[in-house]
């Protein structure tokens, strides 16, 4: 690993995370609803789960996933180009453990151009707190891969939005950077009519959805499908245990089956391009679908983040 001390402070990794965002009511919400609003260029980001390996050179940034042998699949960062804070933890061994990300102060009159501040839009981000809690230990995940009985497709949903790059942690803290508010999965299963408030709705990596989610989401005239693999499976909830169940999707209960709802705008097959060096958005019924996973490309892509809004 080279140049160690650069590290501490530049330095970003396939991710899980925790963001402490804070619940302000704003009084000109429309029916004073009480959305997930951060305090901009104030909040750190707790990261987790380092990369396998991390090289600076020539002021560049290479990154290799954990569990990716190809070398032309490393992500590749312009250091200068970075638009927010890291600060790269490490542990007694020398390798990644955790991070920081937090607002750049120097970039405020940046964040003020890309971000939602001097707009009337009324803009969201859902974070997807169901696909968080599928992809927890003894949920999902090991069910599908043999190591957990049916048991395992009844899952716990999370109290604290403690994510993971699988659950889209990264573009989360960076839009609440930018001022977005947000709300989560179980806001809209319980109320889907809270999206008719909303201008535009951002989609982050909301695989596991309800069906009354699903409907809200296409339903609504302008979605920013921001990442690939959205609604993609289904499950059902138990708020009197608070847990959600699996109930199609993802192979199950057929291995036949990919996506739960039979969803034509499945996107699917973009989830695994990560460096998103030839990104677009392309046009579907009721929105837009970047056709890349961008969790990286938002550290520094200014026109990726202001075509969010735009």
């Amino acid at each position: 690993m080279k140049k160690k001390s650069t590290l501490i402070g530049v330095i970003i990794g396939v991710i899980a995370a925790f963001v402490v965002l804070q619940h302000l009511p704003d009084p000109n919400e429309p029916d004073n609803t009480i959305l997930k609003r951060p305090s901009p260029y104030h909040q750190t980001t707790r990261v987790y789960d380092g990369p396998a390996r991390i090289d600076i050179v020539n002021n560049t940034m290479y990154i290799k996933a954990k569990f990716e042998d190809n070398e032309t699949s490393k992500i590749i960062i312009p250091i200068d180009a970075l638009l927010f804070k890291n600060k790269f933890l490490f542990d007694e061994d020398g390798r990644s453990n955790s991070s920081e990300i937090s607002p750049q102060p120097a970039y405020s009159e940046i964040y003020k151009k890309i971000g939602l501040f001097d707009t009337s839009k009324k803009i969201i981000f859902i974070y997807p707190i169901f696909t968080q809690a599928a992809y927890e230990q003894n949920g999902f995940y090991d069910y599908y891969n043999n190591n957990c009985d049916s048991t395992c497709l009844t899952v716990n949903i999370p109290t604290e939005e403690h994510g993971k790059y699988t659950s889209s942690i990264r573009a989360a803290a960076i839009l609440s950077i930018l001022n977005y508010p947000h709300i989560t999965d179980v806001d809209i299963d319980k109320n889907p009519d809270i999206l008719k408030k909303f201008d535009r709705i951002i989609v982050l990596h909301n695989e596991y959805v309800t069906q009354k989610e699903f409907d809200a989401i296409t339903k609504h005239p302008d979605v920013v499908y921001l990442y690939p693999n959205a609604l993609y499976a289904q499950v059902k909830t138990d708020y009197a245990n608070n847990t959600i169940t699996l109930v199609r999707g993802h192979g199950y209960p057929d291995a036949n089956i990919r996506n739960g709802f039979n969803w034509k705008f499945d996107n699917s097959q973009y989830e695994f391009d990560n460096q998103c060096n030839n990104w677009s958005f392309y046009k579907v019924d009721n929105g837009k679908m970047l056709n890349c996973y961008p969790a990286f490309r938002m550290y520094y892509d200014r026109e990726l983040l202001t075509a969010i809004k735009e």
